[in-house]
């Protein structure tokens, strides 16, 4: 797949763009200045696949306490600031690895090239976060909504901005609950905007409707070579963003320290309880770090035939399974063995 080339930046330790891998991202829902629960949540999103965490940071307080989170962090920290230059400041002061602002609320272009000069001294990009919901008001008077073409103006409007302090080190979101607005917002960003793009679909809704919200938008533009960092917006645990958006990329090839699995409807020709095994296989192999492809499949019409392309899998039948490699049948089992036979040769490959 042909990817959109963009300029590369590095947050922390981690590429953004320029060929680099996609990567993921996630915020954290704890109180930022509460450092040991943040700590402990950035953690676990770590260990759950994410690449880069952002903070809310609304007071100096919390500003204050990135010093000892980026310092306890596994992963790179970003730092979500509106409206008050001074945290961006002090958040870069304190070792953080990128700030998300929007220049065009933080005051005057003074303040802006405060926060550019002391990035530039640290070298930690800028990333731009335009939102449909808070377009400035010359712009909606001029396109009458937050169009698409809207959008991009505005994210123009504050690369430019940075540009002109020659900062050039900079990553663009540009979201919109609407998932078709969103969609033509960074198809048209992609023509006339040369940095990294962060993909996401903003206040996208519970793990259900987002989950489905968001894999429209970002798969969509995924697949056409568009973007370089993504977010899954769950009104959820963070966690759950980050199941999603590791399906999101490994459906793209884009990550493959896990495994894809693959499973199939059931019909009326299946007469083992496929529903609880390919819950169960999947609930087990959760943390399996192995670039395969396990299938569980209801029969043998749909076993090593449709699936012989799958590393390993299984195929039901009356009471009993096979287990399958490349194709192959290796072994027949009872149902009730089913899934740790499975398990087993997983854990031998």
């Amino acid at each position: 797949m042909n990817r959109k080339h963009t300029r590369k930046v590095m947050v922390g330790n981690v590429a953004v763009g320029g060929g680099s891998k996609v990567t993921l991202q996630s915020m954290t829902n704890t109180d930022t200045r509460d450092v040991e629960k943040t700590l402990n949540q950035i953690k676990q999103l770590a260990d759950a696949g994410c690449d880069i965490i952002r903070c809310a940071v609304p007071d100096m307080e919390a500003a204050k306490a990135i010093k000892e989170i980026v310092k306890g962090s596994p992963i790179p920290v970003v730092a979500d600031i509106h409206f008050d230059y001074k945290l961006a400041l002090e958040c870069i002061k304190n070792g953080i690895s990128a700030v998300r602002i929007n220049p065009g609320n933080i005051g005057s272009e003074e303040r802006i090239k405060c926060v550019v000069d002391a990035a530039k001294a640290k070298n930690i990009p800028i990333r731009i976060g335009v939102n449909s919901g808070s377009l400035e008001k010359d712009i909606l008077e001029k396109f009458g909504s937050p169009t698409p073409e809207a959008l991009v103006e505005s994210a123009l409007r504050h690369v430019r901005i940075l540009e002109k302090f020659d900062f050039h080190d900079i990553v663009v979101s540009i979201k919109s609950a609407n998932v078709v607005r969103m969609i033509e917002a960074y198809r048209l960003a992609s023509e006339t905007i040369k940095y990294p793009l962060h993909l996401g679909v903003t206040e996208a809704g519970t793990a259900f409707r987002g989950t489905i919200k968001s894999s429209i938008g970002i798969g969509t533009l995924l697949a056409e070579g568009i973007g370089d960092t993504i977010r899954v917006s769950l009104t959820d645990d963070p966690i759950e963003e980050i199941k999603v958006g590791k399906e999101l990329l490994k459906s793209f090839g884009y990550k493959e320290d896990s495994i894809q699995f693959i499973s199939c409807p059931t019909c009326g020709r299946t007469q083992i309880n496929l529903i609880n095994i390919a819950k169960e296989v999947e609930k087990r192999l959760a943390d399996c770090k192995k670039n395969i492809t396990i299938a569980v499949m209801g029969c043998v019409v749909n076993g090593p035939g449709e699936a012989k392309e799958a590393d390993i899998g299984i195929a039901g039948g009356n009471g009993v399974g096979l287990i399958f490699k490349k194709g192959e049948i290796i072994k027949k089992v009872k149902e009730s063995e089913l899934v740790d036979e499975l398990i087993k040769e997983v854990e031998n490959m």
